[in-house]
């Protein structure tokens, strides 16, 4: 298990459609362990393949409610049903969201309360989590990466410009950036 450098914004793998994962092979066995081990040191609660460079339908994701319940996996090549926005102004607070791929930063931005996330586990076995509040948030965003969506990409105004103004002023937005977890600090 490796740490594996996380890149950011402007790299092209994050701004397309990643590919389905064909076999679960050690290759992929490997990359999901390093994905945990990346996200646990950034500090994240998902992580996509794309974030570490690969282009692959896959994410990792580790959280705890409020109930101390511990919702840990691997979604492989997953689909994901939501339930319509909720109507109404953002909450500047409740609906904070940040992304690795875009560190230090982070806005609202409006999600489902409710989605059902389907996908294949390392174990080849398809299951299917009902997923609500927070959860449900972390598997849209994690989602939104296989299908080259930043989470950035989806604000309404004013934060659509914030985003792009941080973004400039950090001179991202171009290919070969990248942070290593534990070896970069970055505030966030």
């Amino acid at each position: 298990m490796r740490i594996r450098e996380i890149v950011i914004t402007g790299n092209p793998v994050l701004h397309r459609p990643a590919s389905p994962v064909h076999h679960i092979d050690d290759y992929i066995l490997e990359l999901v362990d390093d994905m945990f081990a990346t996200m646990e040191l950034a500090p994240g609660v998902g992580l996509a393949a794309p974030q570490v460079g690969e282009d692959l339908t896959l994410f990792v994701y580790d959280w705890v409610d409020d109930n101390n319940r511990q919702y840990r996996g691997v979604a492989i090549n997953p689909t994901l049903v939501m339930d319509p926005l909720p109507i109404g102004p953002l909450d500047d607070e409740e609906e904070l969201e940040g992304c690795l791929s875009v560190p230090g930063e982070r806005f609202p931005l409006r999600r489902s309360d409710r989605v059902i996330l389907t996908a294949t586990n390392l174990q080849g076995n398809e299951y299917t989590i009902e997923a609500t509040g927070w959860l449900a948030r972390i598997f849209q965003h994690e989602y939104d990466h296989l299908l080259g969506v930043l989470y950035v990409d989806r604000l309404t105004h004013p934060y659509d410009r914030e985003a792009r103004d941080a973004v400039d002023a950090s001179e991202w937005g171009v290919p070969g950036l990248s942070w290593l977890p534990g070896r970069d600090h970055l505030e966030g």
